[in-house]
């Protein structure tokens, strides 16, 4: 199922982060993430001053959704976050394409990484289905 997981990931590109604000109200928006690490643990790049820091430092739990690009399926992650600014993993995780968003030489980038605590898989065209009566998704915990 790991491998579907990241093969899906991988063709959706982008993912939805949601986080819970302050009322314990869910929060999605599209995120550009780094391809997940050998133990799924998921990075981003965001602003100093986005809500999703703050929800984050008041909720860390999180769920990333990355949808199949022909639609056929999903992967769903759950998982702790935290916001990183160190300088070194700051710069190793550095995309040129994000100059445009901080034109003061990186001035406000902060790192979200995301330690997965389960993660749900469904893929029809990869024969990864879930339970007929009750649809629950097939699930894959990791240790923490």
């Amino acid at each position: 199922m790991t491998i579907a997981a990241r093969e899906i990931i991988k063709e959706a590109g982008t993912c939805v982060l949601i986080t819970l604000d302050d009322e314990s109200i869910p929060m999605a928006r599209i995120m550009d993430p780094f391809p997940p690490e050998s133990d799924f643990t998921v990075w981003f790049g965001t602003k100093s001053e986005s809500r999703k820091v703050d929800q984050i430092k008041n909720n860390p739990t999180v769920t990333l959704y990355y949808q199949d690009s022909d639609a056929s399926g999903y992967v769903v992650i759950h998982g702790k976050a935290q916001i990183v600014d160190d300088e070194k993993e700051k710069e190793k995780r550095w995309k040129n394409a994000w100059e445009a968003f901080y034109p003061n030489n990186k001035e406000g980038y902060l790192l979200i990484k995301v330690s997965p605590e389960w993660m749900e898989i469904l893929s029809y065209t990869r024969g990864i289905v879930g339970d007929p009566i009750t649809w629950k998704t097939p699930t894959v915990t990791f240790d923490k």
